[in-house]
């Protein structure tokens, strides 16, 4: 170190000593506390500490009195609410559900009617291809029956009775002619048993005729039944045959 870098050295440790000394010499700053007032008791009055104590009691009674007043009526309206807002929501529902009632017999009716309509339309159309096919069958059968009748007439022979016509003259023949007019009760009697045997006489040939027919029908399937073996064992012998061959 050189010798002016030591004395500026020195030099500042004498000013640092210098303020410190100041420093020390000045007076020290005390802080500020305001004084302490005791609270002024009137002259010649006694303080009753229990009604001081009981005012309180009663102010704070009264406040609480108060706030419970007001949490029961604000509880009270928010019951009151809610039952207004559930008897709205079942007023609501009631309303829809009447609502959905109405549109589902709407509907029914609509679809009730829409079938009723389809039937009609089905029925007058069913009854409109009924007309025409009876229109087209009428007219094929006078196409025909011209026909036929200009066919007979060129031929000019005889015409064959057919078998409707065949029963109709025998049932005409059979049939009795009945007279009742200008006769007594006795006679009538006698007619009305006479139409009794001759009705019982009929059913007795009815019964015999389907008696016949039964008959005949069994005898003709027994004798189909016994064609078509015949015809299978007439094959089954011609095929053995083939096989020995």
């Amino acid at each position: 170190m050189s010798e002016r870098e030591a004395s500026e050295h020195e030099k500042q440790e004498d000013a640092a000593e210098e303020l410190g000394e100041e420093e020390e010499a000045k007076p020290k700053h005390k802080p500020f506390l305001p004084a302490l007032v005791p609270p002024k008791i009137p002259d010649g009055e006694k303080v009753d500490f229990d009604d001081i104590h009981r005012k309180r009691m009663e102010k704070d009674l009264n406040e609480l009195q108060t706030l419970i007043e007001a949490h029961f009526d604000k509880r009270k309206r928010e019951e009151e609410e809610l039952i207004n807002l559930t008897q709205r929501i079942e007023n609501r529902r009631s309303e829809r559900a009447e609502q959905h009632r109405i549109r589902t017999e709407r509907e029914r009716e609509r679809q009730n009617k829409l079938a009723e309509e389809k039937a009609r339309k089905e029925e007058e159309e069913a009854k409109r291809k009924a007309d025409d096919e009876a229109k087209k069958k009428k007219v094929l059968t006078s196409f025909q029956f011209t026909g036929y009748m200009q066919r007979t007439e060129k031929r000019g022979g005889p015409k064959k009775q057919t078998e409707r016509e065949k029963k109709k003259s025998i049932l005409s023949e059979r049939r009795k002619e009945l007279i009742i007019d200008n006769i007594g009760a006795d006679k009538l009697r006698e007619t009305a048993d006479e139409l009794w045997k001759w009705m019982r006489q009929l059913e007795a040939e009815k019964f015999e005729l389907y008696y016949r027919y039964g008959c005949q029908k069994y005898e003709i399937t027994v004798l189909r039944n016994r064609v078509s073996d015949h015809q299978k064992n007439t094959k089954g012998s011609r095929s053995k045959r083939g096989l020995r061959k």
